[in-house]
């Protein structure tokens, strides 16, 4: 049962980067099944993430909706858990191609980091947040287009 719900929750995308789903993300830490309720625990990729809300009911909606189908409980908690604190390292490589081919740098351990439009390793740093609070903006030098890069921590 635990698998099914597994392969229901690759359904819930990152609100804020909808090619991305949570367990890519690296969101979802623990899944339980028991005979009457289905409880998922999630850690936020940092404590003020202001898609928490949304992440938890999405969770909650699909399981609710796709576990009818297969025989799963209906009852469905979300636990949100801060430690240990969220890190980019629980990224999947597939959410990290995924990233990178919707035109944002995946982190990067190395340091290196390249334009996802031309893959071009010129580039300055904008700002120390892009369009949320743990991206970084950037601009590529060769096509001098923006880019977010998803910043490692």
């Amino acid at each position: 049962m635990k698998n099914k719900v597994k392969q229901i929750l690759t359904q819930v995308t990152d609100p804020e980067i909808p090619v991305l789903s949570l367990d890519d993300l690296g969101v979802i830490r623990n899944i339980e099944v028991n005979d009457n309720e289905i409880i998922v625990t999630i850690t936020p990729t940092y404590s003020g993430c202001p898609a928490m809300e949304v992440m938890e009911q999405d969770i909650i909606d699909v399981l609710k909706k796709e576990g009818r189908r297969v025989g799963l409980p209906t009852k469905v908690t979300v636990i949100t858990q801060l430690s240990p604190a969220w890190t980019t390292d629980w990224i999947t490589e597939k959410g990290k191609k995924a990233l990178f081919e919707y035109g944002i740098m995946p982190p990067s351990k190395k340091g290196e980091i390249i334009c996802p439009q031309c893959k071009s390793k010129n580039v300055e740093l904008l700002s120390q947040f892009g369009s949320t609070a743990c991206k970084a903006l950037y601009k590529c030098k060769e096509c001098l287009e923006p880019f977010d890069y998803f910043k490692c921590h």
